[in-house]
């Protein structure tokens, strides 16, 4: 009996009812760990907002209790946001070779790196946090060196797949360790945490090595110019980019300051082998016949900053785009993005580039598994309960069917939001209570100092615009000594309203005579009062409501 007593807590503070920013608590007792850190990009509605980050005032109140963070892979959504939760709660970091190798250039820009503990650790390999044990379990995805958990502990067995698909034939390394699965399943399995973002795809993720055939094709009849616009983070994609232009006796210059970084870290660590002599410095282009050079970039997401981007508008210093170059945008569109992709493609066409994206060629391929492999991994591990993860709303929805298809109960199938806790003893789970989660929003050097009285001010400026009234007042009579003086932005030009000016003088000036016969001293009540008269007599002329800043001066 004394068993079933004992439970632990799986809390997600990120990644579900979403895409990006993953993280789970994993909590037994006085001991919790914390399975990846990663960021989200920042939706339409927020305004000047650079990166959404996971709220881990749970963590901060519980840090004594923590003993570490696990990593599964080095891409943004899983280690992006560590430079600004480990200024928050400082404890080691585990994770593998390349992809502590990526993190290390992001608290080395936070100036982090020499106060962090990074604990590095191989495929296969087992260590201990406390009351857990956890095992990195050999896996494949867009990038190298990703693992898949095994997380033990007094109740039972978590397997937690993080991003993965199944392929055969890796570009480096071996298949994802389908045997260690099969091990614990046979053992039993008391939660399996599944991968849930191409749930609605199916059949199978075709392998990496499918793209390399494709870039060797397209290489072979290209005359001009190349250039392949993918994640800087999918290390494989960019090797198999510079096998086709060494087969082709091309050059290659990288673009992007985070394409730079990470083959740096790559060709370092000995996950990307670049025959000498190949890589040219972006600077020395010129140098090189258009039909000798491969360019690989940044700017997959036509994201607006990005190189690619700036390439399209002409805004970069190095790189301007010429008929006859061919761009191939090796990577599918993060929801969100279409547009931004869109608008970039289209410039592309117009300066006379060829342009080949996944729509019509195989030059992407997911990093993540179809429904047959999702079915593998469930049959192979047979878990007691099953919770979907990373994902929307409609793909955890999707995979609970899946699973429920496979023969698990509804009852066992648990479809999370992040904040929820899941407490599970070796024979029963249940949701129980919840924890404070939610977007802490980055802007700058401003990190949750945003937020949504911010966005609703700066939703409200970006529609409207905003009127300025200023008036210089007497202290001792009260009477108007200036002004008003009205500064218009984003709602019209003055210039050429100068009547709608002067009627909004009016307004004002009889707005404050009118409070002034009631609350002589009440500047508070004066500025209310400028405001609601102007707000009313504004949206009745124009239809629009800016906002009205009243500013009165007491001399």
């Amino acid at each position: 009996m004394a068993k079933s007593r004992k439970k632990i807590k799986v809390i997600p503070l990120g990644g579900l009812q979403e895409i990006g920013k993953n993280i789970t608590v994993f909590e037994y007792e006085n001991d919790i760990i914390v399975v990846d850190c990663g960021l989200a990009f920042p939706e339409d509605e927020m305004l000047g907002v650079d990166l959404v980050i996971p709220d881990i005032s749970y963590l901060v109140k519980n840090r004594e209790k923590v003993k570490g963070i696990i990593l599964t892979h080095g891409h943004e959504d899983h280690i992006g946001a560590l430079p600004y939760i480990l200024k928050e709660i400082n404890v080691p970091v585990y994770g593998t070779l390349l992809t502590l190798g990526l993190l290390k250039y992001k608290l080395e820009e936070h100036g982090l790196l020499s106060t962090v503990k990074l604990q590095k650790v191989e495929q296969g390999q087992t260590i201990i946090l406390g009351s857990f044990k956890v095992e990195f379990i050999r896996s494949t995805h867009s990038i190298a060196d990703s693992v898949a958990l095994a997380i033990i502990t007094p109740v039972g067995t978590i397997v937690h797949t993080s991003d993965f698909k199944v392929d055969y034939t890796p570009i480096e390394g071996q298949p994802m360790d389908l045997t260690r699965l099969a091990e614990l399943g046979k053992k039993g399995v008391l939660l399996l945490m599944c991968d849930s973002t191409n749930v609605e795809r199916e059949g199978y993720t075709m392998s990496e090595r499918t793209v390399g055939d494709t870039f060797e094709e397209i290489f072979m009849k290209a005359r001009g110019r190349i250039l392949v616009a993918t994640f800087a983070s999918n290390v494989h994609r960019i090797q198999q980019a510079i096998n086709a232009a060494v087969k082709f006796n091309r050059k290659v210059a990288l673009a992007g300051r985070s394409m730079i970084n990470v083959v740096n870290a790559a060709m370092e660590l000995g996950y990307m082998h670049i025959p000498e002599g190949v890589l040219l410095d972006i600077d020395q282009i010129g140098r090189c016949r258009h039909r000798d050079l491969v360019i690989i970039t940044t700017g997959s997401q036509g994201e607006p900053m990005s190189a690619l981007s700036r390439m399209a508008a002409s805004e970069h210093k190095k790189v301007e785009i010429v008929p006859g170059d061919m761009v191939i945008i090796s990577a599918a569109p993060v929801p969100g993005n279409e547009k931004f992709i869109s608008r970039v493609i289209n410039e592309l066409f117009k300066k006379g580039a060829d342009v080949i994206y996944e729509a019509l060629a195989d030059v992407h391929v997911s990093g993540h598994a179809c429904q047959e492999e999702l079915k593998l991994i469930h049959t192979l591990t047979k878990p007691r309960f099953f919770m979907p993860i990373h994902g929307e709303h409609r793909h955890l929805k999707q995979h609970a069917n899946l699973a429920n298809k496979l023969g698990l109960l509804w009852e066992n199938i648990f479809i999370m939001e992040n904040g929820k806790v899941l407490e599970l003893t070796s024979n029963s789970a249940k949701i129980a209570g919840s924890v404070t989660a939610g977007n802490v929003l980055v802007d700058g050097l401003g990190v949750g100092d945003v937020g949504n009285i911010v966005l609703r001010d700066r939703k409200h400026l970006s529609q409207d615009g905003l009127i300025v009234v200023v008036i210089t007042i007497d202290g001792e009579t009260g009477s108007v000594i200036a002004g008003p003086d009205i500064i218009s932005r984003g709602f019209v030009y003055v210039r050429e309203s100068e009547q709608l000016m002067d009627e909004i003088k009016d307004v004002a000036r009889k707005a404050l005579e009118k409070c002034e016969e009631k609350k002589k001293n009440d500047w508070a009540a004066k500025k209310a009062s400028i405001r609601e008269e102007l707000r009313d007599y504004l949206y009745e002329k124009t239809k629009r409501k800016p906002m009205i800043l009243p500013i009165i001066m007491e001399v």
